[in-house]
Order: structure tokens, then C-alpha cells, then sequence
């Protein structure tokens, strides 16, 4: 009796490690279906350090979203040699600002402007709104979109594009709907949104690229080489 229980231990502990294995294997290698999405984007800051940008063209990577600032005087140390490099490489190219809860939309605004060139063609700016590593202070959706509204109308008219609003899912959860309509930008890990409003879908926080040492945030475009095209075009 006593044998049987120790097989029965060891057979589900095996079991168990092969599952575990298996969850492993899928989440480091999801990817949606490349049929409905076929191009593929990274979204990069300071934290994913030298970045081999040639290497990271050649590994299936049309496009990236560099961190260039945050709050009202932060300014990302990686943001130039990334733009200029990932450029340089081939890539569509667009810059976002990290916003905080604690500092006037007007001043964060500012930061970003002076800091991302305006000479260039550009992805759509994005904002970044989510809860990790900000500020503790949770405001209301009124007094969120209140200071996002004094960050957009600087930054569309100097940029002549909508801003994209990136959105985690725990702030979509507190702000989705309650703040000023632009294109989304949604984390949603390993699944599809559960709304199709979205121009970038964050899918993956751990994914691995060639030319990139460690874990990077994968993304797709909905939307082909067109649609790509589209939003890097120069507004008039």
C-alpha cells in the first residue's frame, strides 16, 4: 500500500512538472495569429539597456515605441541613441511619455514636447497610463481626464496627430470609457482584447528578441504595411 502511494506521489509530481513545463513553453512562446496581424512591435525604455537595433530588425520587428520621458522633467537617458539607431535600422519609429498622477497634464506635456523632434516622421505619440510605478495617489476619472486634456492639446498640435492612449488592464478597468476618446493601445497578455478599438495590442511582457538581452514587451498593429505606413506619415 505504502508503495503504491509513493508511485502515486511521483506520478503526480511528474505530471504536475510536465504541466508546469507546458504553461512555461506556451507563455514564452505565444504569439497571435500572424495571418490577422501581421506586423510585430516592441515597446523599449533605458531598462532593456544596449540594444543591437540591426539584429532587432532582422528578428520579424517592424516597429517600436521608445520611452522618451516621464512626468514633468524626466527624460529617459536612452531615448536618443534608441531613436536614432532603431531609425537608422529601418524601423518605424514613435516615442511615448510615461504619465504621472502627481504633476499638472500642462507640465508633463512640455517635457515631452521639448524632448521628442518634431522633423521627423513619427509614429503617433503615445501616453502611458497605468498604475505600477506611479505615483500612490489614484485620481478620479474627472480629475484624470481633467489633466489629460492639458496634455493632449499641446501634444497633438505640436506633433498634427491623435495621440494613443496605452492603457494596462487594471486601468482600463478604472478609466476605460471615462476619459477623452483616442486610439488605444491595450495590455492584454496572452489574450485578445475583449474590444477591438485598439491600433496596438501589447500581448506579451516577457518576450525575447534577437539583439535585446533579457525580457522585452511584444506588440502587434492592427492592420498591415498600410496601416503601419498611415501612421507614420507626416500630417500637414
Amino acid at each position: 500500500m505504502k508503495k503504491r502511494i509513493v508511485l502515486w506521489g511521483v506520478a503526480t509530481l511528474a505530471l504536475a512538472c510536465v504541466i508546469a513545463l507546458g504553461g512555461v513553453a506556451y507563455f514564452r512562446t505565444y504569439s497571435p495569429d500572424r495571418d490577422r496581424y501581421p506586423l510585430r512591435g516592441i515597446d523599449v525604455s533605458h531598462h532593456q539597456g544596449r540594444i543591437d537595433w540591426r539584429r532587432v530588425a532582422a528578428d520579424d520587428v517592424a516597429f517600436v515605441v521608445i520611452k522618451a520621458t516621464e512626468g514633468g522633467d524626466h527624460v529617459d537617458d536612452a531615448f536618443g541613441g534608441n531613436l536614432r539607431e532603431a531609425r537608422a535600422a529601418g524601423l518605424a519609429v514613435g516615442a511615448y511619455h510615461f504619465f504621472t498622477f502627481c504633476r499638472p497634464g500642462a507640465d508633463q506635456a512640455r517635457n515631452f514636447i521639448s524632448v521628442v523632434p518634431h522633423d521627423q516622421p513619427l509614429l503617433p505619440p503615445v501616453v502611458d497610463i497605468e498604475f505600477g510605478g506611479n505615483c500612490p495617489r489614484r485620481p478620479s476619472p474627472e480629475q484624470l481626464n481633467a489633466e489629460l486634456q492639458a496634455f493632449l492639446g499641446p501634444v497633438e498640435a505640436a506633433f498634427g496627430k491623435p495621440v494613443i492612449v496605452y492603457l494596462t488592464d487594471e486601468a482600463e478597468a478604472a478609466y476605460g470609457g471615462q476619459i477623452a476618446a483616442r486610439p488605444l493601445w491595450l495590455r492584454s497578455l496572452l489574450m485578445e482584447p475583449d474590444r477591438r478599438d485598439w491600433s496596438y495590442w501589447q500581448y506579451h511582457n516577457r518576450g525575447r528578441v534577437n539583439g535585446i538581452e533579457g525580457d522585452v514587451d511584444l506588440n502587434v498593429l492592427q492592420g498591415g504595411p498600410e496601416k503601419l505606413a498611415a501612421l507614420l506619415a507626416s500630417t500637414p
